[in-house]
């Protein structure tokens, strides 16, 4: 039976589709840009009915504008078990994007999983455009707290519900995942120095000044992420233990992923 990944070009669905292939698995990759991601990769479009065929369980990335066509193309396929890669937002209440999409890909007769990470510490890679460009990492609310999550956490939690498959105690459920530890974007980027070597001015923005240097095609997005930045303010972010509870070891610290990406500040 063949799993299907999609998203094929993003960090986590590379770091699931090497997982699988390491532990024997048929695998096929899927992604908008196939071109991009390598010549065994298929389109995957507004209709994905082509590369679900043949597929038994499928790393779906939420997306709500393709979500019916996903129910609808994946129950004609006889898919077995979706792995929704959403957001820790769907429990923020039901009009959140990702729990609507989560509604939408629940309703199919497949067993279904959620996964809700928070924030990712790949964020840190757009702190680093900046900062070439910059010299400074220049964000709004630097005191706000989060706990960034590894996204090889993320990926290798899929790999666990994916290789336990369906009718494994994963069906209809949800894991919060979360990184080990709260902080706030201040300490990050003193750890982004710390770990580098390399100084780094931090600029605290005030809202006015990230709605200008903010680039978003969606006005609603960005004043959403400034108002959940300022709830966080003093606010130490919850420890989700879904990492742990999916593979068994505790979640990579921000100093790891750092490790993990050299160069990125250099």
């Amino acid at each position: 039976m063949t799993i299907l990944v999609t998203g094929g070009r993003g960090t986590i669905a590379r770091a699931v589709t090497a997982g699988l292939t390491a532990a024997g698995r048929d695998v096929r990759v899927a992604s908008r840009e196939p071109s991009a991601v390598g010549p065994s990769a298929v389109s995957y479009t507004d209709d994905p009915t082509p590369a679900l065929r043949g597929i038994s369980q499928v790393f779906l990335y939420s997306d709500p504008s393709s979500a019916p066509a996903f129910v609808a193309a994946a129950e004609a396929a006889g898919v077995k078990q979706v792995v929704l890669l959403s957001s820790l937002s769907s429990l923020g209440g039901p009009e959140d994007p990702h729990a609507k999409t989560e509604r939408v890909i629940g309703s199919g007769s497949y067993a279904t999983t959620y996964l809700r990470p928070g924030a990712f510490m790949s964020n840190a890679r757009f702190w680093s455009h900046q900062f070439r460009a910059t010299g400074q990492i220049r964000l709004p609310y630097l005191d706000a707290e989060e706990a960034p999550i590894h996204e090889q956490d993320i990926a290798d939690a899929a790999l666990r519900v994916l290789l336990d498959g369906p009718g494994n105690g994963h069906d209809g459920r949800g894991y919060p995942m979360t990184g080990p530890e709260s902080m706030t974007r201040r300490h990050q980027i003193g750890l982004v120095s710390e770990v580098t070597g390399v100084p780094i001015e931090a600029v605290d923005l005030t809202p006015d000044e990230a709605r200008a240097e903010m680039q978003m095609r969606d006005e609603g997005q960005r004043e959403t992420l400034l108002a959940y930045w300022a709830s966080r303010v003093g606010s130490p972010a919850t420890i989700e233990p879904g990492v742990e509870l999916l593979t068994g070891h505790t979640a990579r610290p921000f100093t790891t992923w750092l490790e993990d990406n050299p160069g990125l500040f250099t």
